[in-house]
């Protein structure tokens, strides 16, 4: 069987699919009514190299903030091609189809009957075809509504399932400008969904769409970076993936860097099909990136157990043996093997996001350090928040300008409570389950 691998433009500029170079997106962390604000970053984010740049199109408003960044963008000579991320209104998207190049939803989003969402999602597909714009299908783990999970669970099959139900509608309408993600924060389940859908696609649709990567909620420094790069290279490594975003709590300018130095490391053989032992690195953030997409994909699939860094290098000297022992813990845990510490599960912010999730994020981590095996999110806004952070045993999501709810698994806890007061209270609820042995 002969299966086609969907290639076009997008922005009638950059090729994606069909062997074109993998694409290295960002997300802007700004309110898209911010429009210096988003101007600003988007200029930073081209300058760094980003091939596209997404930003959060809540609704109608945003939308036409969004057609007056672009213009102004495209004034300047900039022409980095730009996403409306769209998550429930289909006013929004149905508006952003004639302003931005693509257009992020996911269609199951778009009312509570499947009929009714099914009907405005072929709506999008009839303006995306009068404007050239693309469409990106996104599902995340945790995001699928219980219509597929009563059928499938909250599992990487529903995921795959999930998708194909709209692919097959895209094919039926003759519409072929899509791309697919299927993220999750669990390495193991966002591996399992896309090697799924990969399968499905060449067997009942004879063609491949272009699929965009990313392990969504990965948290910041080298546990995002780590986690990420055992994700995205496991499956660039085996030749799945058209472009990535590394998620991190951070600046997002430093997500474009750490997604070039994963596909570069898959291109120098840095796999467990390239060939190579050893990792021999210019710097920290290589050497990490470069061992994860090594070591990582036989630790994911559990045909190793461990590995040795012998041979291996930072900038022509051998690893210093603190630094090893602190990534193999780091590498082993992003891929689920071994638990020596908190597993945080943290989204990147945006638009959405009312208060410094970056900040929040570090004081979360530094004063929760020492609870090794629990799982602790930290969450921009209650859109994605309680859906994505379901693996995680505690929570601490935006709600409001200055305010904050706390989860106990996926049950709110303590609602509302104000922002300076939410580090506290999520260790003093912690605490209060350690003591009864919750």
């Amino acid at each position: 069987m002969v299966v086609r691998d969907i290639s076009f433009s997008i922005g009638g500029r950059l090729p994606i699919g069909g062997g074109a170079p993998v694409i290295v997106q960002t997300m802007c962390n700004t309110s898209t009514d911010d429009i210096e604000g988003s101007l600003a970053q988007c200029r930073a984010m081209a300058a760094a190299g980003a091939g596209l740049i997404r930003l959060t199109t809540q609704g109608l408003k945003q939308v036409e903030s969004l057609r007056e960044i672009k213009q102004r963008l495209r004034a300047e000579g900039i022409g980095t091609p730009l996403v409306a991320d769209i998550h429930f209104l289909a006013d929004a998207a149905l508006a952003a189809a004639s302003v931005a190049d693509k257009v992020r939803i996911n269609p199951g989003n778009f009312a509570r009957e499947h009929a009714v969402a099914c009907a405005k999602f072929r709506e999008l597909i009839a303006l995306c075809k009068t404007h050239g714009t693309a469409i990106r299908i996104g599902l995340n783990h945790g995001s699928l509504g219980e219509r597929i999970t009563q059928r499938y669970g909250n599992t990487p099959l529903a995921m795959k399932e999930a998708v194909m139900e709209w692919l097959r509608m895209c094919t039926a309408e003759d519409f072929y400008r899509v791309v697919v993600s299927l993220k999750a924060s669990n390495t193991c389940v966002m591996v399992e969904a896309y090697r799924l859908l990969d399968a499905a696609m060449r067997e009942e649709l004879g063609c491949r769409f272009p699929l965009h990567l990313g392990v969504t909620e990965a948290g910041g420094g080298d546990e995002g970076r780590i986690k990420s790069a055992v994700g995205i290279g496991t499956l660039l490594g085996e030749g799945i993936g058209d472009t990535i975003r590394v998620s991190l709590t951070e600046d997002p300018v430093h997500e474009i860097p750490a997604g070039e130095q994963i596909v570069a490391a898959i291109a120098d053989g840095y796999s467990p099909r390239g060939g190579r032992t050893c990792v021999e690195a210019d710097g920290w953030d290589d050497f990490i990136i470069k061992g994860s997409c090594l070591w990582g994909p036989s630790l994911l699939d559990r045909r190793i157990d461990d590995f040795s860094l012998e041979g291996s290098t930072i900038g022509g000297s051998p690893v210093p043996a603190a630094d090893g022992e602190n990534f193999r813990d780091l590498l082993l845990q992003a891929c689920r093997r071994r638990f020596t510490r908190p597993e945080y599960i943290a989204c990147p912010g945006c638009g959405r996001t009312l208060y410094d999730l970056e900040s929040t994020f570090n004081e979360v981590k530094r004063r929760t350090g020492h609870l090794a095996g629990l799982k602790i999110a930290v969450m921009g806004c209650v859109v994605n928040g309680p859906g994505e952070m379901a693996d995680a045993d505690y929570g601490y999501v935006g709600e409001g300008r200055g305010h904050v709810t706390l989860y106990r698994g996926k049950e709110p806890v303590l609602r509302r409570i104000p922002q300076e007061e939410a580090i506290d209270r999520l260790l003093e609820l912690i605490e209060s389950d350690t003591r009864r042995g919750g």
